[in-house]
Order: C-alpha cells, then sequence, then structure tokens
C-alpha cells in the first residue's frame, strides 16, 4: 500500500481484448460504491484520466498477449504487481483472437493491410499465464460482474474465492431447465464448462458455446464422443470448441483430434 493512502491500490490493464470484461468492474453500480471506498483505484484507462506508477497491490488484467510489446508489457506488471488476476476469456484462455494460432497470421496480414510492414505482432495469441506467473483467474466472455466482486473482496480478505468450479449443467438442474444436448441433440459445450452464466443459453433453448471455459477436470473427448454419435464431423467438433475458448488446452486437444494430451509443439499451461 501507498504510504499516501491507507488503501490497496489497485490497477486495472487491457491487452487484446473487446474491453467486455473489465468494464464489468463499471457494471458492478452501486457495489462499485462500496468497493471503491475500500481500495484506491489507481491506473483505470477505461474510466479515469489517472495513470499512477506502480507498484499495486492488485493488478487486474484483461486480453491476450499478441504483440511483442504486449509481451515486455505484461512482464512490466507482473513485476509491479503483488498479486494478479486475469480475468476473460482472452486473459485466461486466449480469447476469440487465439484462433489465428491454426492459421498464417503473416498471409492475413498481407491480406488485410495496405501496409503490411508497418504491422508487427507475434504468431500466437496466448493467455497471461503463458508469459508470467498468475495467482488467479477469473473466467468468463465477458466475466460475471458478482464472481469479480467475490475475487477482489477475497483477495482484500486474504481468503479463497468462493468461485463455482463445477459444470453448467449444474446450473441447469438447478433452474429445471431441460437438457437440450439429450431432449434435442444439440452440441452443447454444458457439461465440460464451469459454470457461471446461470446457463443462460440452455434456458432459451440454445446449446452452451462455452464462454466461460472448461470446468475442473472437463471430460472434453467423452464429449466430442457424444457429438459424433450425433452425427456430427471433426470439422463440426473442431468448430463447436474453437470458440472463446479455444486455446484453453482441455478444449484445444479435442479440437485438434487429439482424445490425449494436446498436439506436440502446443502443450500450454495444464494443472
Amino acid at each position: 500500500m501507498s504510504s499516501k493512502s491507507p488503501h490497496p491500490r489497485i490497477a486495472v490493464f487491457k491487452f487484446a481484448s473487446c474491453d467486455g470484461c473489465q468494464l464489468s468492474l463499471l457494471d458492478l453500480e452501486e457495489e462499485l460504491l462500496d468497493v471503491v471506498g475500500a481500495v484506491d483505484l489507481v491506473y483505470f484507462p477505461e474510466a479515469s484520466r489517472r495513470m499512477a506508477k506502480g507498484p499495486y497491490d492488485i493488478a487486474l488484467v484483461e486480453g491476450s498477449i499478441t504483440t511483442h510489446h504486449d509481451a515486455e508489457q505484461i512482464q512490466h506488471v507482473r513485476r509491479q504487481s503483488k498479486t494478479l488476476i486475469s480475468i476473460g476469456a482472452c486473459a485466461t484462455a486466449g480469447g476469440i483472437q487465439s484462433l489465428r494460432n491454426w492459421q498464417d497470421v503473416s498471409e492475413y496480414v498481407r491480406t488485410v493491410y495496405a501496409k503490411p510492414d508497418f504491422i508487427s505482432t507475434l504468431k500466437m495469441s496466448t493467455p497471461v499465464a503463458e508469459h508470467v506467473p498468475v495467482d488467479l483467474e477469473l473466467r468468463g466472455c465477458p466475466i460475471q460482474k458478482h464472481q469479480l466482486l467475490e475475487v477482489l473482496s477475497a483477495t482484500l480478505a486474504g481468503r479463497k474465492p468462493n468461485i463455482p468450479t463445477g459444470s453448467v449443467c449444474l446450473e441447469c438442474k438447478r433452474q429445471g431447465t431441460a437438457c437440450v444436448l439429450v431432449t434435442a441433440g444439440m452440441p452443447c459445450l454444458g457439461p465440460v464448462t464451469q459454470a457461471g452464466c446461470g446457463a443462460i443459453c440452455p434456458a432459451f433453448d440454445r446449446p452452451c458455446y462455452g464462454c466461460f471455459g472448461p470446468m475442473e477436470s472437463a471430460n472434453a473427448p467423452a464429449l466430442a464422443q457424444r457429438f459424433r454419435v450425433l452425427g456430427l464431423s471433426q470439422p463440426e467438433i473442431e468448430r463447436s470448441f474453437r470458440t472463446y475458448n479455444a486455446w484453453a488446452w482441455q478444449f484445444r486437444r479435442v479440437s485438434e483430434g487429439s482424445a490425449g494430451a494436446p498436439a506436440a509443439g502446443h502443450e500450454g499451461r495444464q494443472p
């Protein structure tokens, strides 16, 4: 903490992302007043012109690492932060932009940009944890605002956050929502996706798209086999698992056609 303030210093950083997760902090509305009263929000470009330098007690990091500048900056953020929390699918699993990891990025650059020689980017879009140690990951696309409040409260209190680690299926059962995988044969990712969204999609007769990433001990290969029984081809299974959390290793090994470990050369970080 700063000698000028008795409150913990919090900073919010953005890398490659849509800003939706850090805006969840502003979506807290009335609860945000309690948060602001308990902390010193010293760096948050999305909401304030205040740009205080570190060190920080807590750093919330949104977005994946996609450029050389990102890779250098996240190292600086880590050195300046006592606790680093990555928030959202981009920061925890590479985000939708990690789809580039299976393609030739240089070809995209040549096709899209009139002056490709001015573009400097990494070949892959990767989670924050593949570059620096992360103290806690909060999943979602976007994150659930009350989970963010719980994470902040728990971190400030020095306790473990009470975040669900079960599947979306549990939320469906609690709400009395019929299983769209069983009753309608939809390719639903609910059985392998972490709870937290409130099972919104199945409640409206739509399959879960895996916004909150893989649940604890997700058996993605078994679900992929179920999809094959439903008649999905391998390309269709690949597209099902390559959405917001495509680079999460549990989803990646299935979309790459492997029922075991991730493909060679793409091991990534595993629990």
